[in-house]
C-alpha cells in the first residue's frame, strides 16, 4: 500500500501540471503514454519491441494520437487516418518480408491496439484543447477516480456477489454500484462549482451514470485481455499500480465518448 501511495503522489505531481499547462505539453505526454501502452501490449504478447512491426505501429499510433491541427499543413486530401492506413499497409507487408514470422493475427492485434490506445489518448488531447477543456477534463477525472475509489471501498466493506468472476474475480456488484453512486455524488458537487459547457445539469448527471458504467467496462476489458495473456499487470512502469494501461483503462474507454454525447 505504501508503494502505491508513493507512486500515486509522484504521478500526480507530474500529471497535474501537464494538464494545467495543456498545449504542447499534453501532446507530448499523450504520445509518450500511448507508446508505452503499445509496448505493454507487445510485451504481454511476448513480442519483441525491437522489431519492424513495433516501429511501424509506433508511427501509426502517433498519427492517431496527434491533434488534428498538427496535420493542417498537409495536402487537404491527406488526413491522419490516411497516414494510419499507410502504416497498416506496411504492417501487412511485414507478413511477407518476415515469411509469416509476423503473421496476420499479429498485425490484427497491432492494428486494434493502435486504434484502442491511440484514439483514447487523442481524445485526451482533444478534450484539453476545447474552450473549457480544463473543467471538462477535471469532470471526467472526478467521475473515473470516484468510481474506482468508491468501487474499492464499497466492495471491500459490503462485497458479497461477484460481478464477473471469470474475468475479474475480485470485483463485486456491491462495489460496482457503490462506485457509480460515488461518481454521481462527486460529479454533482464538482459540476455545482465548475459547470461544464452549455449542457444542462440534469443531462450531465445522466451521462455521468453512463461514463461511470463505461469506465468499469473498460476496466473489465483490460482484465479480459490480461487474463488471456496470463499476466497480472500490463506493465511495471508504475510500482504498486502496474502499467500505463492498468491506470488508463477506464479513461481510454470514456474519453472518446465525450464526442458522442456532444461535449467535444
Amino acid at each position: 500500500m505504501r508503494q502505491r501511495v508513493i507512486t500515486a503522489v509522484v504521478a500526480l505531481l507530474i500529471f497535474i501540471p501537464i494538464i494545467l499547462l495543456g498545449g504542447i505539453w499534453i501532446d507530448i505526454a499523450a504520445i509518450a503514454l500511448a507508446l508505452v501502452g503499445l509496448s505493454e501490449m507487445f510485451i504481454m504478447r511476448k513480442r519483441i519491441i525491437v522489431s519492424p512491426d513495433f516501429f511501424i505501429s509506433c508511427l501509426g499510433i502517433t498519427a492517431l494520437v496527434l491533434p488534428d491541427g498538427f496535420f493542417k499543413n498537409l495536402p487537404s486530401y491527406l488526413t491522419r487516418f490516411d497516414i494510419f492506413a499507410i502504416t497498416v499497409a506496411l504492417l501487412l507487408l511485414v507478413t511477407v518480408t518476415s515469411k509469416n514470422k509476423t503473421n496476420i493475427d499479429d498485425i490484427g492485434i497491432n492494428t486494434l491496439a493502435m486504434v484502442y490506445i491511440g484514439n483514447g489518448f487523442h481524445s485526451l488531447i482533444a478534450v484539453r484543447g476545447t474552450q473549457d477543456g480544463l473543467a471538462l477534463l477535471g469532470y471526467i477525472l472526478v467521475v473515473i477516480w470516484a468510481t474506482d475509489i468508491g468501487a474499492y471501498q464499497f466492495g471491500r466493506s459490503f462485497g458479497k456477489h461477484k460481478l464477473w468472476p471469470v474475468i475479474s474475480p475480485n470485483k463485486t456488484w456491491e462495489g460496482s454500484i457503490g462506485g457509480t453512486l460515488s461518481a454521481l455524488v462527486c460529479a454533482a458537487i464538482y459540476l455545482h462549482f465548475f459547470p461544464v459547457g452549455y449542457a444542462h445539469f440534469t443531462y450531465m448527471i445522466l451521462i455521468t451514470l453512463v461514463f461511470s458504467i463505461s469506465g468499469q467496462l473498460g476496466d473489465l476489458v483490460e482484465s479480459a485481455y490480461k487474463r488471456y495473456y496470463g499476466v497480472k499487470d500490463s506493465g511495471k512502469i508504475l510500482p504498486g499500480h502496474g502499467g500505463i494501461l492498468d491506470r488508463f483503462d477506464s479513461l481510454l474507454f470514456v474519453l472518446p465518448m465525450l464526442h458522442w454525447f456532444g461535449l467535444l
